[in-house]
């Protein structure tokens, strides 16, 4: 199991019906009814897609000012530079207004800082060169709302500064010729979750007018559909209509680079979802920022010669395989760390090296968050400093954290669930145990632990189709606050198991009566999966079409699997039957023939049940548990006979042992002399023509 919780969503078997009667196929109900949608008229609102972005962007706050200042820069022939970021967010906004001022006739620099060299934001140094080669103006995208000195710096040596970010404000704004960003206190722009991009997208339209604004929507809505992706904005409102509108786009888009970088991905004459943007086309981009390069990524995005714009793209897509295998190494290197430490170190996993890559480090703690669920600190260290990257898990406060601890740091930035920090190589030890304190102290003594958020259970397996799963395709586009659906098949038969990819994945055919599933686990082994033809599971999955040699067949892509928590027929009987003999119900003699047990079952029962519990306490899903306890017993009637003997080591003082919903605690307890099985009463109501009497509880 890769989460130790599933949270399988329950969604109102009328609401799904009423759905279904108003013509949405049955999967697509299924999800909607599991997410508050109840009606066809809520519904259809959900699932609608605006064409255009109705909202002006005279909207925002000082967006006319900012309109004015860059006007004036094209009527006076200025030089324009563009200051940006070097994620995807920034390269894609600065890639969009460059594009757009060099439209208008105006010389353009460009600066993206070195995410190692320079660091995040505005930097005098940057802003001194730009002045030196002409600029006039600068105006920033997907940064500076922060960056208060460093723009009384432009403004004391002659560089006008235009703000465009969409980040929190600091309680004192820039002094800028204008700062635009949604969050601003005094904004009444009343949606709020634009990606940097949006917010440059929105700055192009008013500068071209409100008769200039669907082409220029369809000439940058690609882009800005990537930078949204990305950046991983809330899937609603505007953002939902410019990835909707730019995924559409994207086959056609004007750009020639993005073109070459979905050929160079393998994604060219495929369609496109927010998925493969998300997961293939944007780390690629990102990359070229990881790895001091974010230079590459812009330049391909800005070419317009398809031979120069397929070299590029090669580079980029070697650079993210560069960025892979120093991501696993990294990763390898902090697991050995995390083995280390002690149990105290653990709620908070604060890692350093100075072998570590300074770009790279933040992916692997948003890794090691998830793998061990809880918040990950990983720390590069250079010349006496460290430079750490951290993420959150399970929602705690990473920003509060960094806060209580600041007296060991010599800077912190970031959010609740991302940042970023320096400290000194000596205080790190001090900072691991403070940190730990204060997750422990946060959460109460109970961590969090990893989970698992699923929109149903699939009732009706019969009824998942390929044209069931297509239709999926309206919820597009994903992203938060509207995540891809995740179903569950459980109490499913694995009837294969086979590794594919030179053992990294595993193909599975799953069975549920009937029906029979193709399933894929991606970067899962044999060994570490443990399942085998026969075991019976749930599993957790999202559903999509699988094109293989020109046939199109459907393919259960599995999130998650696990021992079933739901009983088999037979086991549920078996269950019902022990029931009714601990709980004193009538038993026939057939009945009592099939729950009793020889000595010979008894002692394997004790034997398999000595070597679980020989290293104290056991806690675990009681279900599986029992199957395998069964398994290792053996004999005829296993599952129901090892049943009945666990109630009876206990009844008899053998063995402690309880359940807490889906979970079983065990422990041996300490006995002196031999113990009396056969006195046991629930064995003497299954002596042949015993009453049915005594009465006990279920384990």
């Amino acid at each position: 199991m890769k989460f130790e919780k599933w949270n399988i969503g329950t969604p109102d078997p009328q609401a799904v019906d009423l759905l279904r009667g108003a013509g949405y196929p049955y999967l697509l109900s299924t999800v909607l009814a599991a997410r508050g949608v109840d009606s066809a008229e809520s519904a259809a609102e959900f699932l609608d897609r605006e064409r255009t972005l109705t909202l002006s962007p005279m909207l925002m706050r000082d967006m006319d000012k900012a309109v004015g200042r860059i006007q004036r820069a094209v009527a006076e022939g200025e030089t324009v530079a563009v200051f940006g970021d070097y994620d995807v967010d920034g390269i894609t906004s600065t890639v969009l207004l460059m594009d757009y001022l060099k439209s208008c006739g105006l010389k353009c620099l460009r600066y993206i800082p070195r995410r190692i060299e320079d660091g995040y934001g505005l930097s005098k140094d940057a802003i001194q060169g730009l002045r030196d080669q002409g600029a006039t103006l600068m105006v920033t995208v997907d940064c500076g709302i922060t960056g208060n000195d460093e723009v009384d710096f432009a403004n004391s040596i002659g560089l006008d500064v235009v703000v465009t970010d969409h980040h929190e404000c600091k309680e004192t704004l820039p002094r800028a010729a204008a700062v635009v960003d949604p969050h601003r206190p005094d904004c009444p722009y009343p949606f709020k979750h634009l990606a940097g991009v949006g917010v440059a997208l929105k700055l192009v339209l008013a500068l071209g007018g409100e008769n200039r604004e669907d082409a220029l929507f369809a000439r940058y809505c690609t882009l800005a559909a990537i930078g949204t992706i990305a950046d991983v904005m809330r899937m609603e409102g505007e953002n939902r209509t410019i990835v909707s509108c730019g995924l559409e786009a994207l086959p056609h888009t004007d750009f020639v680079g993005v073109h070459a970088l979905l050929r160079e991905a393998g994604l060219l004459g495929r369609p496109i979802t927010s998925i493969q943007i998300g997961f293939v086309l944007s780390p690629r981009i990102n990359a070229a920022g990881r790895m001091g390069a974010a230079d590459l990524a812009a330049d391909l995005l800005e070419c317009a010669d398809p031979a120069r714009a397929e070299e590029m793209a090669r580079a980029l897509c070697e650079l993210n395989r560069e960025r892979q295998a120093v991501e696993q190494a990294i990763c390898a290197d902090a697991v050995e760390q995390i083995e280390r430490l002690r149990d105290e170190e653990r709620s908070a996993l604060v890692l350093a090296s100075d072998r570590w890559h300074q770009g790279v480090v933040g992916i692997v703690a948003s890794r090691l968050s998830e793998k061990y669920s809880c918040p990950s600190f990983m720390i590069h260290l250079r010349e006496g400093t460290g430079k750490g990257s951290c993420r959150s898990y399970g929602g705690f406060n990473l920003f509060a954290a960094l806060e209580s601890c600041a007296d060991l740091l010599d800077g912190f930035g970031g959010h609740e669930l991302a940042a970023g920090f320096t400290i000194p190589e000596e205080n790190i030890a001090a900072f691991r145990t403070r940190m730990n304190r204060y997750v422990r102290s946060a959460s109460g003594g109970e961590l969090p632990v990893s989970s698992l958020e699923i929109d149903a259970p699939i009732a009706s397996p019969a009824a998942v189709t390929l044209q069931e799963v297509e239709q999926l395709s309206l919820l597009e586009p994903y992203g938060a606050g509207n995540t891809r659906p995740t179903f569950a098949l459980l109490g499913a038969t694995v009837d294969a198991v086979q590794p594919v990819g030179q053992g990294k994945h595993l193909k599975f055919r799953l069975s549920k009566g009937s029906c029979r599933f193709d399933a894929i686990f991606f970067s899962v082994t044999a060994e570490e999966c443990g399942l085998t033809a026969g075991s019976r599971v749930d599993a957790a999955f999202y559903l999509q079409a699988n094109t293989f040699r020109g046939t199109t067949s459907l393919q259960l892509q599995l999130i998650d699997i696990r021992p079933s928590l739901t009983p088999s027929r037979h086991e549920a009987e078996a269950l019902e039957l022990l029931g009714r003999l601990l709980e004193g119900g009538e038993l026939t003699a057939q009945e009592k023939s099939r729950l009793r047990a020889s000595r010979e079952q008894f002692a394997a029962c004790w034997v398999a049940l000595e070597r679980r519990l020989r290293r104290g306490k056991a806690e675990a899903p009681w279900l599986p548990w029992l199957r395998r306890l069964a398994s290792e017993a053996g004999g005829n009637e296993s599952f129901l006979r090892t049943a009945l003997a666990l109630a009876v080591f206990r009844e008899r003082g053998l063995l402690s042992l309880t359940r807490q919903d889906d979970t079983l605690l065990a422990s041996l307890n300490p006995t002196q002399g031999k113990v009396d099985l056969t006195a046991c009463p629930y064995l003497a109501r299954l002596a042949p023509g015993a009453a049915n009497r005594n009465r006990g509880d279920l384990p």
